[in-house]
């Protein structure tokens, strides 16, 4: 038995698994990981990197989760549960024997998929989840993501019924299997190439049906779905999909290639083109997105049916070039799209005899790809894994040296060790480890996986209530090489993109994970400190607003989506809260006096040019809605001109405030509404009454000694519960109008903001404006 790896997470998990595939465990674009068992949805975070409510985290407790200087990671645990009776009754619909569902008969979870981030009406991600029965819902988080309810918004069958009913071509057997959905994928949000990022969204969401149809459906922000096109591609049931991450093409255009899997083991893959179509009527308004496909007929198939069943199926990010990996029992398949390769590779995967239910013919429950070694890793249900080496040169399951330490061989022994150590030893020969699903936990040499004991050989019944899966997070080999760390550090920083939709917890994970060994941090501490500092031009000189000319519904509309354009699509700006996250992190977890000034001080730096950046982009916006502003708008207008004067301000920040507080004192007339403007321009303490000027935008403090906190996007006294908390750095503000009930009262606000550039400001705000993450509302 080989030596066993450090072990960070082994969390029981009371439930029978669903189905074993590559996506019955994955992550959100939010960093959260979904386990699908068969009756619930588990979504677990990791605590890495947030500040939120940290003492309700689990944790698996022991000195064997403490091991190579990194103490077990803290979850926050949410269910979604699935009831069994919310199910369609399909024979109302076709008794044809075609259109039967043997899945209602023990209803379970059959598959999910996450959708980008900032999609949700609290800009989280949205869960698409499957059931046995075909039945298709979309799930969100309704206050608190972390360990709050989730909440079903939408019914995709009946609304698909619904569709191919008023169909008056198809027969009612063609209705109900059109509506059917046996496979289900949700693409990443498409990169148009244009900076700052356009408010579109370009994600899909494809569902494969019963019919050998491919439905193209997009998620609309009045949690509805908008059906774009429905193409028939085969004449079997379409059981697998996956899409490759999107390509800009040329500025407005991108593409990416959607690979799908039949019953009867064909395999095909279609071009998928998205456009940005400007309005001809005025730039202002929201762009639309225009949808192409370009199909592959069936004699183009890129692997004919040969009547056995595909596994898997997954598009692998392999530098520039996109690599199709399909699995059948006992045989792994690559095509490459373009590389030093082409066409295709197949490997016959060899029986690995690690517990007596061994067998290379088992189902794949996961395929990762470590850029790192360049290594491609397969999983089967049984525990045992597979490495394809030098995968972007010359593919082959045999290693390039003897000496290699990640072999197929080592690495299931390795696996195998640490489901030895997470049952506490008692393990036999006749156990196999059943791995139903697993993902990459810092795209390296740490996977986290849920596995079960198992005992075919007995052949005894096992009821729902006596099974018990294993959530477990581990190290598969050494991989101690700072350089590398540093290196992918500094490319993640200076290469992220906004427009790809993740949030900074998850593109940021891999490095809040490793940083949490205190020597290490210390020792890169430096480096770490000297990668985060700015070093970036200002960005927001560029942000130019059109003018605002009446102030209607769709001009409030269009003022909304230029602040969340420019708050939260530019690149510069979403590295630059990533650094002062980074910055934070290391300030908390640092040992000494002299190494926590030194995160202090970057730290202020990147908080002081934040704030610097945002204020331009305000005041930018507020020159352009000058001749619209309403009385009740001024004080908040006055705010900005006074914040922008504060000491450390930059000079040309300083004029531009200086310049609006000149325009509005043209543009507004002198009377008694001013006077009262004037009243209310300087707060009074919720607790004494007494006057507090503007002299810090954090925090405010009375001459009685009341400290209140500030609303990190409108400078106000926080005095009520309406409130939202970043769960990356804790800072809050107050909820959005629409989230407060009636969008109509605003008595809850204090009453210089009550104007309507307030409100619009408030919703346009979906993230933490430091730190990029979301929010939640605990009350």
């Amino acid at each position: 038995m080989a030596n066993s790896p450090p072990i960070y997470t082994a969390l029981n998990v009371p439930t029978v698994t669903s189905y074993p595939s590559v996506n019955c465990l994955q992550w959100s674009a939010d960093g959260q990981v979904c386990l699908a068992t068969k009756t619930a949805a588990y979504i677990m975070t990791p605590d890495h990197g947030i500040h939120f409510d940290i003492s309700s985290t689990i944790r698996s407790a022991g000195e064997k989760d403490i091991r190579d200087g990194l103490p077990p990671i803290g979850w926050f645990r949410t269910i979604i549960p699935f009831e069994k009776t919310d199910v369609h009754k399909w024979p109302d619909y076709s008794q044809v024997w075609g259109a039967a569902s043997l899945g209602s008969l023990d209803v379970s979870l059959w598959a999910i998929s996450f959708s980008p981030s900032n999609l949700s009406s609290d800009a989280g991600c949205i869960l698409a989840a499957l059931s046995s029965n075909m039945d298709l819902t979309l799930w969100t988080a309704a206050k608190n993501c972390l360990k709050g309810e989730w909440v079903k918004i939408y019914e995709i069958t009946p609304f698909l019924i619904d569709l191919f009913q008023s169909d008056p071509s198809l027969v009612k057997m063609a209705q109900a299997i059109n509506a059917q959905i046996v496979s289900i994928t949700w693409s990443p949000q498409a990169d148009f190439g244009i900076t700052p990022a356009p408010v579109v969204d370009g994600s899909l969401l494809i569902v494969g049906n019963r019919a050998g149809s491919l439905i193209f459906l997009r998620y609309r922000s009045d949690q509805t779905i908008e059906h774009l096109q429905t193409l028939p591609v085969y004449d079997k049931w379409i059981t697998h999909l996956s899409f490759s991450p999107w390509t800009s093409v040329e500025p407005g255009t991108c593409e990416g290639y959607l690979a799908y899997a039949t019953s009867d083991g064909a395999v095909g893959i279609i071009k998928v083109t998205q456009k940005v179509i400007k309005s001809p009527v005025s730039p202002q308004i929201t762009p639309q997105i225009e949808l192409r496909l370009n199909h592959h007929s069936n004699h183009q198939l890129l692997y004919e049916a040969d009547k056995r069943a595909v596994t898997a199926l997954s598009w692998i990010a392999c530098g520039n070039n996109q690599i199709l990996v399909h699995c059948k029992p006992g045989i792994i398949y690559l095509w490459s799209l373009s590389s030093r390769w082409s066409g295709y590779r197949s490997f016959l995967l060899k029986n690995q005899k690690i517990s007596i239910g061994s067998s290379s013919f088992h189902t794949a429950s996961g395929i990762q790809y470590t850029q790192r070694t360049d290594k491609l890793i397969l999983t089967l249900v049984d525990g045992s894994f597979y490495v394809i080496h030098d995968l972007s040169t010359e593919p082959s399951l045999v290693p390039s040296t003897m000496d290699d330490p990640i072999t197929s061989e080592k690495l299931s022994m390795t696996i195998r060790s640490a489901f030895v150590q997470s049952e506490q030893g008692e393990v036999e020969y006749s156990d196999v480890n059943r791995i139903t699903g697993v993902t990459s936990y810092d795209s390296s040499a740490s996977f986290i996986w849920l596995h079960e004991v198992s005992r075919p050989a007995d052949f005894s019944y096992k009821h729902d209530a006596k099974h018990n899966s294993m959530l477990v997070v581990a190290k598969a080999w050494d991989d101690t090489d700072n350089e590398t760390l540093m290196l992918e550090l500094t490319r993640t920083l200076d290469n992220v993109k906004t427009a790809t939709g993740f949030a900074p917890l998850h593109m940021l994970r891999p490095f809040f994970f490793h940083l949490r060994d205190r020597e290490k941090l210390r020792i890169l501490l430096p480096r770490i400190l000297e990668i985060l500092k700015p070093r970036f031009d200002d960005h927001s000189a560029y942000v130019t607003v059109p003018a605002c000319t009446s102030l209607t519904t769709e001009m409030r509309g269009i003022f909304r989506k230029s602040l969340t354009q420019h708050l939260f699509g530019w690149d510069v700006l979403l590295s630059l809260r990533m650094r002062l996250s980074l910055a934070d992190f290391a300030w908390k977890l640092s040992n000494n006096v002299g190494m926590q000034e030194e995160c202090g001080h970057v730290a202020q730096i990147l908080l002081n040019t934040i704030s610097h950046r945002v204020l331009r982009t305000l005041i930018r916006h507020l020159v352009a809605s000058v001749n619209i502003l309403t009385p009740s708008d001024i004080p908040f207008v006055l705010r900005m001109v006074v914040q922008s004067l504060l000491p450390g301000s930059p000079e040309d920040l300083s004029a531009e405030g200086n310049h609006l507080s000149t325009i509005v004192q043209t543009v507004v007339s002198t009377g008694p509404q001013v006077v009262s403007v004037a009243n209310i321009f300087n707060e009074r303490c919720p607790a004494c009454n007494v006057e507090v000027p503007l002299h810090d935008i954090t925090s405010a403090v009375c001459s009685n000694g009341h400290t209140w906190a500030r609303c990190t996007v409108t400078t106000f006294i926080l005095s009520t519960p309406l409130v939202r908390t970043c769960i990356g750095c804790s800072r809050k503000a107050f909820l959005p109008p629409s989230s407060s009930g009636s969008s109509s009262n605003q008595n809850w606000l204090p009453a210089a903001a009550r104007g309507w550039v307030v409100e619009e400001l408030l919703e346009a705000v979906h993230r933490c404006l430091f730190c990029n993450n979301s929010f939640v509302s605990v009350l």
